[in-house]
């Protein structure tokens, strides 16, 4: 286990660019926080609501105090549309010449069956996909800065160790572009989960220069993921009502996916959980022990990567 505490063991960020999505809330509005007590040159807030994310960049800067004049910008980023996507992807390329941290933390969890506006499996498409385009479309960004006196790059993934609860096959290919109601909300949200580990993994392959990793948070209470169970029936929601009993706070929860992002003994292309007694996180991190069979799974990794890159071919800027 490493103890990690940010406000510490976070370097000096002068001069960074990093953008988090899922920013507004829960945790990807802590990281941006714990970003902005060390002086990076900007970071986009990427969400959906223009409205929300004005409010939670208003409560950072609240939380910081008058003398931190870090730069906080929203960035609009609706994950279900790759349209929406390649124009926030071109807006970033366009205004900035270095992305030092791309934090993939937007999710949602356990909705009901449904189909994203490009017509994939809504979950698989939020939580995965979108992001695997937005990624993508940055990656000459990250590589270039990768290239910079003193830089090191990195795209973190947040997965979850929901990515056990898949189906049988992991990832069931010749259905995505369908609303997979065979198969239940945890699911959907497994498979989702399990690609977040497979593109890391594979990443490194394709891309030597950047860093990746994706990592589990743990049970974290006030991220506001529960809100998007609409699938979920009744004994599930009990159980996620009761599930902040047992859950770490904000602050704790951020720790692995921060660390993550900039610690020196990370290894890029590994799946990380906080170090954790039956597993609620203590605060420290480490590498990971939840990881199911196919998580570690090079081939289907060889081939989602594929299957990805096939299905965003014609998305460009």
């Amino acid at each position: 286990m490493v103890s990690f505490n940010p406000i510490h063991d976070i370097p000096q960020l002068n001069g960074k660019v990093i953008l988090v999505t899922g920013g507004n809330i829960g945790l990807g509005q802590q990281c941006i926080l714990e970003y902005s007590r060390h002086n990076p040159a900007l970071i986009y807030l990427a969400a959906r609501s223009a409205a929300k994310a004005q409010a939670a960049i208003d409560e950072i800067k609240q939380k910081l105090g008058p003398s931190n004049t870090v730069t906080i910008k929203f960035l609009e980023l609706d994950l279900s549309s790759l349209a929406s996507v390649r124009i926030t992807a071109a807006k970033v390329v366009a205004e900035v010449d270095r992305l030092d941290i791309l934090m993939l933390n937007a999710g949602i969890m356990a909705s009901a069956p449904d189909l994203t506006q490009d017509g994939y499996e809504v979950q698989f498409g939020v939580n995965y996909l979108g992001h695997a385009l937005l990624a993508k479309l940055l990656m000459p960004l990250l590589d270039k800065t990768s290239q910079l006196p003193g830089a090191d790059p990195r795209a973190i993934m947040v997965t979850s160790m929901g990515h056990q609860m898949t189906s049988k096959n992991g990832i069931e290919f010749e259905d995505l572009k369908t609303k997979c109601e065979h198969l239940g909300p945890f699911q959907r949200y497994g498979s989702s989960k399990l690609a977040n580990i497979l593109w890391a993994r594979h990443a490194p392959k394709e891309y030597p220069n950047i860093k990746f990793a994706a990592v589990h948070p743990g049970l974290v209470g006030g991220t506001g993921l529960g809100g998007s169970a609409t699938g979920a029936n009744l004994a599930q929601r009990i159980l996620m009502w009761m599930s902040p009993i047992a859950a770490v706070s904000l602050e704790n929860g951020a720790k692995n996916q921060l660390w993550a992002s900039v610690a020196e003994d990370m290894k890029t292309g590994e799946y990380y959980e906080p170090a954790n007694i039956a597993g609620i996180a203590t605060g420290g991190v480490g590498s990971a022990t939840g990881a199911s069979a196919m998580a570690k799974d090079d081939e289907l990794a060889r081939r989602l990567w594929d299957w990805t890159q096939g299905e965003l071919e014609s998305f460009t800027i």
